[in-house]
């Protein structure tokens, strides 16, 4: 048993947990330590095209486009001196993107982690743009009791 094979399969075995085994089965790496650049990487899940590969680039990454688009668009509205309105649409676009990564299979480069932690990172910061958006003086959309009492707490007057 000191050639490396284990006697229940027909191949060797690596030994080494962090190294894998190249196409005849020996570890790519003899060292434990990790290498310096990433050869490859798994593609996040849904991380695949949102159209066929058939598809000009632009249409198999829509979901991606559409995020940036709206962004854009309300970055372009803030520039203009519409804050509260440009602010509200860089938040609807997170929570698009959000919303798309929860509805579709397949999202492009909207996939950057898990499904899951896309979602809540979208959704968390989606909706914090919004609400301060909402909350931004003067002339507040949303007033929330409780801040204006915190306020008193934390500054002398």
């Amino acid at each position: 048993m000191s050639d490396g094979r284990n006697p229940e399969s027909d191949g060797p075995q690596v030994r080494d947990a962090v190294s894998a085994p190249d196409a005849e089965g020996h570890p790519r790496r003899t060292t434990r330590r990790f290498p310096r650049t990433t050869a490859d990487t798994a593609r996040p899940e849904g991380g695949g095209r949102a159209a066929s590969g058939a598809a000009p680039a632009p249409a198999r990454q829509w979901p991606m486009l559409v995020v940036l688009g709206t962004v854009a668009a309300g970055l372009l509205v803030t520039a203009l001196d519409h804050f509260r309105v440009g602010t509200l649409l860089i938040g609807a676009a997170l929570l698009g993107g959000a919303l798309l990564r929860w509805l579709l299979p397949g999202v492009g480069m909207l996939a950057v982690r898990s499904r899951f932690t896309d979602i809540v990172t979208y959704g968390v910061l989606g909706l914090a743009i919004v609400l301060l958006a909402l909350m931004v003086q003067p002339n507040p959309w949303l007033e929330v009791p409780f801040l204006k009492d915190t306020l008193h707490f934390t500054v002398d007057s």
